[in-house]
């Protein structure tokens, strides 16, 4: 069907009894969804160059297995886009079921990469072992995102069960293999399988809710530009003995320059950054010392609401240094040291422009006359969700319906790049950004974990979405 036609439509309740029957199909196949998820957990699918790419493959296989699984798609492949470098990227799964008697069609997308695990002695179970612990299952990709895989596959499995012969729903489920290293190939996959993904509603699982009893759905989320900032002031090593006090070293211009990033209340200070007025639910101090693990005494930095400013307001962080250990601290001045910066931009503002207000501030503010080397950048765009769309509040009905409660239209202060492509090459289709975390799930840390009752409610609501977008009628 055409994106004019799916916008005519209007949503009929689906009767109270196959509503009955998707929360029962859910509830009676919640142990083997966990059963699912728990052995995609064990798969270390960790995408990043210096892993084993076997594992990755491996995860795909098992993706895949289980969409074929269900006999609802027409098609289930594994496929593979090419990279800016020529190299063929990660391989993502790319299941397909055409709409029928006029039915809109709904992709369905989430990544079953993972983060590196770390240290194993940092988490409280082995990483790769999903361990239930109380009401979360503990493991790297439990919830970010190998839940998001299975909370799709779970939903079409509840709305097979419940349909049958009359699931007329256009299908497609898009589960990428390398989002946490950037999606590099993911704009080749795009223009390469344009066809077969077109859709009329696109939900993206990779988001996060209010808390465990709270649903949200993600209306914003910050771009980011990241980039290896390198400052040097020697051509060797030198005595610090002998020459400190007169001579500067790499360290103590790099963090004189890195000073100059934030003024005394840890705002950003970059000229050019921009903040989107916003307006926020309450979110107390307490809150965020509670979600975030801040230590007694250490206060939060910035201005303005806390939520506008983690939403709608730029961030600076380093997050990795290249300098000598101290281990293996010698007394001499460093001649360059490296870092990372990871910069998030309101949403609204272009990354390019981001981007060169960043580098006018590094000119600017280096200092002793050292060099700087700017290189191995990245960029993504900031979203905002159009809440005017039906499918926004057809995902709102669905969410305060098998949750009980609510549900928050929230910012979310991380990014997701991709999106800014999906927008590219499907302007009309509609995007809802939704999710299986919670502010406990510590995504990307140690102790990752999936709260089973947010995992079981997320799959609901998706699942009732999905049977009301298949029972829609015909054009009003």
């Amino acid at each position: 069907m055409t994106d004019s036609d799916a916008s005519s439509f209007t949503l009929n309740p689906a009767p109270d009894a196959r509503e009955a029957a998707i929360r029962e199909a859910v509830e009676l196949a919640l142990p083997v969804s966990i059963a699912d998820l728990s052995a995609l957990v064990r798969i270390p699918s960790v995408s990043w160059d210096a892993f084993d790419p076997a594992r990755v493959a491996e995860s795909a296989d098992a993706v895949a297995a289980l969409f074929r699984e269900t006999g609802v798609f027409d098609t289930v492949d594994i496929r593979r886009a090419p990279t800016d470098s020529g190299e063929l990227g990660q391989p993502a799964v790319l299941a397909t079921r055409a709409a029928r008697n006029g039915r809109p069609t709904v992709l369905l997308y989430a990544h079953h990469d993972v983060q590196p695990p770390g240290k194993d002695e940092d988490w409280d179970s082995l990483p790769y072992e999903p361990t239930v612990r109380g009401d979360r299952l503990y493991g790297r990709g439990a919830a970010d995102d190998k839940a998001g895989v299975v909370s799709h596959l779970a939903a079409v499995r509840a709305l097979r069960d419940t349909v049958g012969d009359d699931l007329d729903l256009g299908l497609v489920v898009f589960i990428e293999g390398e989002e946490e290293f950037g999606s590099n190939s993911f704009a080749a996959f795009l223009d390469e399988n344009r066809e077969a993904l077109t859709a009329d509603v696109i939900v993206v699982a990779d988001s996060d809710n209010w808390d465990v009893d709270t649903p949200s759905l993600t209306i914003s989320l910050r771009g980011n530009v990241t980039f290896r900032l390198t400052v040097s002031t020697l051509a060797h090593a030198s005595h610090s003995g002998m020459f400190g006090g007169a001579v500067p070293d790499a360290m103590l211009a790099t963090i004189r320059l890195l000073a100059s990033l934030h003024d005394e209340n840890g705002s950003v200070a970059v000229e050019g950054l921009t903040t989107r007025p916003i307006d926020t639910p309450e979110y107390t101090e307490e809150a965020l010392r509670d979600e975030t693990g801040l230590l007694e005494g250490v206060q939060p930095i910035g201005t303005g609401s806390i939520l506008s400013r983690l939403w709608a307001g730029p961030a600076i962080t380093v997050t990795g240094i290249d300098a000598p250990s101290v281990a293996n601290a010698s007394n001499t001045l460093t001649p360059s040291v490296a870092v990372r910066v990871s910069t998030r931009i309101a949403p609204g503002q272009d990354a390019g422009e981001a981007y060169e207000a960043l580098v006018a501030h590094i000119r600017a503010h280096t200092p002793f006359g050292a060099h700087v080397e700017i290189d191995d950048v990245n960029t993504g765009s900031p979203f905002l969700v159009d809440t005017s769309g039906w499918a926004v509040a057809a995902a709102k009905d669905a969410m305060r319906d098998a949750w009980g409660a609510e549900p928050v239209e929230a910012g979310i202060g991380g990014s997701i790049p991709f999106i800014a492509d999906l927008v590219r090459v499907f302007p009309e289709a509609q995007i809802l950004v939704t999710g299986v975390e919670d502010p406990h799930t510590r995504a990307h840390s140690p102790n990752e974990s999936l709260h089973l009752g947010v995992f079981k409610r997320a799959i609901t609501a998706e699942a009732l979405l999905l049977l009301r977008v298949n029972d829609r009628g015909g054009n009003s």
